[in-house]
């Protein structure tokens, strides 16, 4: 390696590889001239030699071997962005036991094996970088990590599937049923052919998983997340959140819970004055409630080639600066096992929809249910008129297991002809 040259082992060139390879060609200048190191794409593997692709690099730089990159005496660095679990985790083990840092954009591999690459990393005393692995182009972990190691977080919820944020943001500004927004956003882009990853929360909650490891220095894994989507929700409830000054979005939520760390993916009703409730289209944003610093929000693109292109190229030259001065930049650590608290045992407020007939002493029937259960009423409104009408119920704080003993309790009185939706409030408090 010369004095100032990084050269860099690119596994992957989609969307995401290509970006960052047109990045570093384009900027090398500008990012050699602020940091005083050249970036040089030396090696790219692919899985396809003869496709053809929008980058500056001379074919000689390609190989469908993944394996002879992480080896090549000539790479000094190693940049992941293929996906997946495997052979990602062996090649990126490969590279951190030769002694070479490596950045990934990987959420799906840290999500459940990220404890064993930590590791991996401290025991070779290199750099194992992810900012690009939640919310694309937002800075988001590299300030969690190191920014605000000195405070003590309580929570961090957002917004980090652009794919589910469009589709409610159009559900809530034009109307759009849930079928009708999902097609849109296909035809954008913004969704994939089988959108279950991001519609049913499993993308949010790798994404969630990751936050909560370094926000609480807690391990843990996609599995751990409580996780419900946004595909049984129509567009009455959004309709009538939105008449009651809420808006409904698909949140991430990590938070300390008397020592255990509670983490879950699901629709929830924000103010329409909450931060995070403008956060319209494609766009990202997480939130963060800390003792010492208050609240604080991060925001931007948190998908698409450039954008995330854009935060692997950061953690790229941050750990090629700490390779040519012979240093390394913060870690993760070692992990704490940590209980994970079960979804039962978490407080939240609630807003439950409910038709009902039409006769005296229906709201005491509903009360008496409440109160037997536990759970106590913040206010009640009706919505809508006549056979339209219906009532929503929010409740002050109460547990996950007695909201939905209440619930089942409920469909069981007579005066109550449905139960409708269910979701938690956030950002109201009371």
């Amino acid at each position: 390696m010369g004095e100032t040259t990084v050269r860099l082992g690119l596994l992957g060139c989609g969307h995401v590889g290509a970006a960052l390879a047109r990045l570093v060609v384009r900027h090398g200048e500008i990012i050699e001239r602020r940091t005083g190191v050249r970036l040089e794409v030396g090696a790219v593997a692919v899985r396809n030699l003869a496709r053809e692709r929008d980058v500056p690099l001379p074919a000689s730089v390609f190989t469908h071997d993944p394996h002879a990159v992480v080896a090549d005496p000539g790479v000094d660095l190693v940049v992941e962005v293929i996906g997946g679990i495997e052979p990602a985790r062996e090649l990126i083990l490969d590279a951190l036991g030769a002694g070479k840092p490596v950045v990934t954009a990987n959420k799906e591999l840290l999500a459940n094996v990220g404890a064993e690459l930590f590791r991996a990393a401290e025991a070779a005393g290199v750099d194992l970088l992810f900012e690009a692995s939640v919310a694309g182009g937002i800075p988001l972990l590299r300030p969690l990590r190191e920014s605000l190691a000195g405070d003590r977080i309580r929570r961090v919820m957002g917004i980090v599937n652009g794919t589910t944020n469009y589709i409610l943001s159009r559900m809530t500004d034009e109307g759009c049923t849930f079928a009708d927004a999902l097609a849109e956003a296909q035809s954008l882009g913004y969704a994939e052919r089988d959108p279950t990853a991001d519609v049913e929360g499993h993308d949010a909650a790798a994404k969630a998983a990751i936050i909560a490891s370094i926000a609480f220095g807690a391990k843990v894994v996609a599995g751990d997340v409580y996780r419900e989507g946004i595909a049984e929700l129509g567009a009455e409830t959004i309709a009538s959140a939105s008449g009651l000054g809420y808006v409904v979005k698909l949140l991430a939520v990590a938070e300390e819970h008397d020592g255990a760390v509670a983490v879950r993916v699901h629709p929830t009703l924000l103010p329409r004055n909450h931060p995070l409730a403008a956060v319209r289209d494609s766009f990202n944003a997480i939130f963060i409630e800390a003792d010492a610093l208050g609240e604080l929000m991060f925001y931007g693109r948190g998908a698409g080639g450039e954008p995330t292109a854009s935060a692997v190229l950061g953690d790229v030259i941050d750990a090629a600066k700490n390779l040519v001065g012979g240093a390394r930049g913060a870690t993760v650590g070692v992990l704490e096992r940590r209980p994970v608290c079960p979804i039962d045992e978490i407080e939240s407020q609630f807003a439950l929809q409910m038709e009902v007939v039409d006769r005296p002493g229906v709201l005491a029937r509903i009360a008496e249910q409440f109160g037997r259960h536990g759970v106590s009423i913040k206010s009640m409104q009706q919505v809508g008129a006549g056979d339209e009408a219906h009532l929503v119920f929010v409740t002050h704080r109460a547990r996950e297991a007695d909201l939905r003993a209440t619930v089942h309790a409920l469909r069981d009185v007579d005066v109550v002809r449905r139960v409708g939706s269910v979701l938690r409030v956030m950002g109201d408090e009371g």
